[in-house]
């Protein structure tokens, strides 16, 4: 572990990126404490600009920025950690028994991941957000459906390079049933794509849910969601730009974070990288 961490802190953007989530997950665990209710209006006060009362402004209906953002946080980040949650737990489950099972259930099961894979994510995550109904939770269930088979073809192809090696073949030796080959002895070894790949996602879970509340179908109004916001506040860009560039500043440093987090990751996680 001691060296692990001695790799992954010689790379200075996966420092970089690990100080941003740090100060991120601060704001989203303490942030809603400190600042005022993101729902309160006022219409008085409304597209004010930045000052000491109002650090980042108002915006259209007089509502505090800094507060909304502030609580943006938490829903931002606890979209993007429900979502890979999620598909990465159907995802592996998919991959695994595709890759150890073989066969005809590796067929079916990965035609099945054709199926998600032959249609745009966004456009696919679109369409499972309005059959269910425009909501913070519907989004998180229509972005994680779209994202799975990223998982299953991964672990699947860990598998696959895996079941015929010699701690495997020492297994069934043994005796070991088919499942307890592919939970004590396949999965752990094929964990490690997963947690570098999931780092990616989280970020591009964020990015997926605020494109889809930016046009409609995620969180709806009066949501503090980062999405939602710029697309209430962008038919005020030229009077109060503070209203809408907030957020999305809030959405590129949370995936910035990730990203450059992930890349640390897979830098200390796969000696054949290095």
């Amino acid at each position: 572990m001691r060296r692990l961490a001695r790799r992954f802190l010689r790379n200075p953007g996966a420092v970089v990126g690990l100080f941003l989530l740090l100060v991120l997950a601060l704001v989203a665990l303490l942030g809603p404490g400190l600042v005022g209710d993101p729902l309160e209006q006022n219409l008085l006060e409304r597209l004010k600009p930045p000052s000491p009362e109002h650090p980042l402004g108002t915006d259209q209906l007089g509502r505090d920025v800094l507060a909304r953002v502030v609580h943006g946080a938490r829903i931002s980040l606890g979209v993007g950690f429900g979502v890979v949650l999620l598909a990465s737990l159907l995802g592996t489950a998919v991959g695994l028994l595709a890759g150890g099972l073989g066969g005809r259930w590796d067929n079916l099961l990965m035609r099945l991941t054709d199926v998600f894979f032959a249609f745009p994510s966004l456009i696919l995550a679109m369409a499972i957000a309005a059959a269910l109904g425009p909501n913070l939770g519907n989004t998180v269930l229509a972005v994680a459906l779209v994202t799975w088979p990223i998982y299953a073809r991964l672990v699947r192809a860990q598998v696959l390079a895996l079941r015929e090696r010699e701690f495997v073949e020492a297994a069934r030796a043994l005796g070991a049933g088919q499942g307890r080959i592919l939970l004590r002895h396949l999965l752990p070894n094929a964990l490690t794509p997963v947690l570098v790949q999931a780092s990616y996602e989280v970020g591009a879970a964020i990015l997926t849910a605020a494109g889809l509340s930016f046009i409609g179908f995620g969180a709806q109004p009066p949501t503090p969601e980062w999405g939602a916001m710029v697309a209430e506040t962008r038919n005020y860009m030229a009077e109060a730009p503070w209203a809408a560039t907030a957020p999305a500043l809030g959405i590129l440093l949370t995936v910035l974070a990730f990203n450059l987090l992930g890349d640390g990751l897979r830098d200390v996680l796969d000696p054949r990288g290095r």
